[in-house]
């Protein structure tokens, strides 16, 4: 049980696995006015930055649980590193299928809603383990404007047009599910340069120090096409942001 290699190569270089910069999850977690001791649950918690940071600066507990055992390792190392493993710890598991023992403060799945097979089963997934009157975080892409057609919608990744909603609509979808959106922080185009940018020099030294590896050929037609492609499609059409949701 793991991601693909790929996805490892890729973000090797990353501690935030999404397009928000360190400064972005900085002012979500004062956005949230986070009391000392509040209880995190991050499903797909990647290399645990947000819990790392947020235990150190603002006082959090929490638990983490990524699929990736190279992330999972990452985190438990940034823990150690930022002073704070005594108060956050991560689980390497499948986050799709996690419970917390008891209720927590704050459940959050900041990237990853394919682990509830879409926003809606996610956010049934994140209330199983959140207690009445808690915040729940959902991180998910929408559309910055309407797609033309499906060729630009597969070329930011979406099997379709109705993958992603326009901001307004995902707004609205919460609403549907029972929840007040009461916070929100948006990536801009630069922190989605960062994160996606970035890919390509940890894709290109990967290469250049592998290149016999089975993955080389995968990485060398990336590294081919895949700057142009960002910068024609998903740039210009793919919006993401981290939603907090209070249930009615």
């Amino acid at each position: 049980m793991d991601l693909p290699r790929i996805f490892t190569v890729r973000e090797s270089s990353h501690r935030i696995h999404n397009p928000f910069t360190a400064e972005k999850l900085a002012t979500l977690g004062q956005a949230l006015h986070l009391a000392p001791g509040t209880r995190v649950l991050d499903l797909a918690s990647g290399s645990g930055e947000m819990l790392c940071t947020w235990a150190r600066d603002h006082g959090i507990t929490g638990t983490g649980v990524d699929i990736s055992t190279v992330f999972t390792e990452k985190a438990r190392a940034r823990a150690a590193e930022l002073g704070v493993a005594d108060r956050v710890g991560f689980v390497h598991g499948d986050a799709s299928g996690y419970v917390a023992d008891e209720p927590v403060d704050l459940a959050a799945c900041v990237g990853a809603t394919w682990i509830g097979g879409g926003v809606a089963g996610t956010v049934e997934l994140l209330g199983a383990s959140l207690r009445p009157g808690g915040l729940m975080l959902i991180g998910e892409p929408y559309w910055r404007r309407e797609v033309p057609d499906r060729e630009t919608a597969e070329a930011c990744l979406a099997g379709g047009k109705d993958d992603f909603l326009v901001l307004p609509e995902l707004i609205e979808q919460f609403g549907d599910l029972g929840y007040d959106v009461v916070e929100m922080v948006l990536a801009s185009q630069d922190s989605w340069d960062r994160y996606q940018a970035a890919q390509w020099l940890n894709l290109r030294r990967w290469l250049d120090a592998n290149p016999g590896d089975e993955l080389a050929a995968e990485v060398r037609a990336e590294l081919t096409t895949g700057p142009a492609h960002y910068a024609r499609y998903q740039r210009e059409y793919l919006g993401w942001g981290v939603f907090a949701l209070m249930g009615r």
